[in-house]
């Protein structure tokens, strides 16, 4: 397992919300760049960007900041928020990321889905987005009455092979992971998969490698490595 230190970008800043709520908004970085840069100083290994304002809007809104930030570096990006046809999946390719994050649009265009799958099929991750039981899309704003467990399901049928799958009613509260959650998440995932959502010490990482679960890839962690609950290297020591 690795860590992927993730940069949320909204208004030009690396910024993270609490429960997914805009309104709930802590600026940790002027410059998205900057925030890149100094997890790859400290020995991030892959990094996790997301376009809020593109997840908002529904067409991404900072690819600028996802190409200067795969110019500078040379540690691998994988890039969500606002990915809903095949020109903006493309561009986001052309702008350097090595996979893209798709999301609302995987849900309500299967040519779309069947597309990306088709042409990335290694680089094209579905992300799984939780609050209340439920998946939530268009930037966390709006609730569905989907079970994470009947999407998966419907992903994988069509080939779909690798998600990101966050409880965003944990997300940005330093409480730790559903241990259950994740447990049960795992057993229905037939590939890979990376773990987000309320990550706040060393031990939350210690207990997720310890469940050894042979798909779960990585976790994702913002607000706990921005506020120095632990830095990169200890959390990758943790998860190795």
């Amino acid at each position: 397992m690795i860590l992927l230190p993730a940069i949320d970008i909204r208004g030009g800043k690396a910024v993270r919300l609490r429960q997914g709520d805009f309104d709930q908004e802590t600026v940790y970085n002027e410059d998205p760049l900057e925030a890149a840069r100094a997890w790859a100083d400290q020995g991030a290994r892959f990094l996790h960007v997301i376009d809020l304002d593109g997840a908002r809007e529904g067409a991404p809104a900072n690819l600028d900041h996802l190409e200067r930030i795969t110019s500078e570096l040379t540690l691998p990006v994988q890039y969500g928020g606002g990915l809903r046809d095949v020109g903006a999946v493309r561009a986001a390719l052309g702008a350097g990321a090595d996979r893209v994050i798709l999301g609302t649009a995987a849900y309500t265009d299967v040519e779309f889905l069947d597309a990306c799958v088709a042409t990335w099929p290694s680089r094209v991750l579905v992300a799984i987005d939780v609050r209340g039981g439920r998946v939530s899309v268009s930037g966390w704003t709006k609730e569905t009455q989907m079970r994470p467990e009947d999407v998966i399901d419907r992903m994988q049928r069509r080939g779909v092979r690798q998600f990101v799958y966050t409880n965003v009613d944990r997300d940005g509260m330093l409480e730790g992971p559903d241990l259950d959650e994740v447990q049960r998440i795992g057993e229905i995932i037939r590939g890979r998969f990376l773990y987000s959502g309320g990550i706040g010490s060393i031990e939350d990482l210690r207990a997720l490698r310890e469940m050894r679960l042979v798909n779960l890839a990585g976790v994702i962690s913002g607000k706990a490595l921005y506020e120095g609950r632990f830095g990169v290297r200890e959390g990758q020591e943790a998860l190795a």
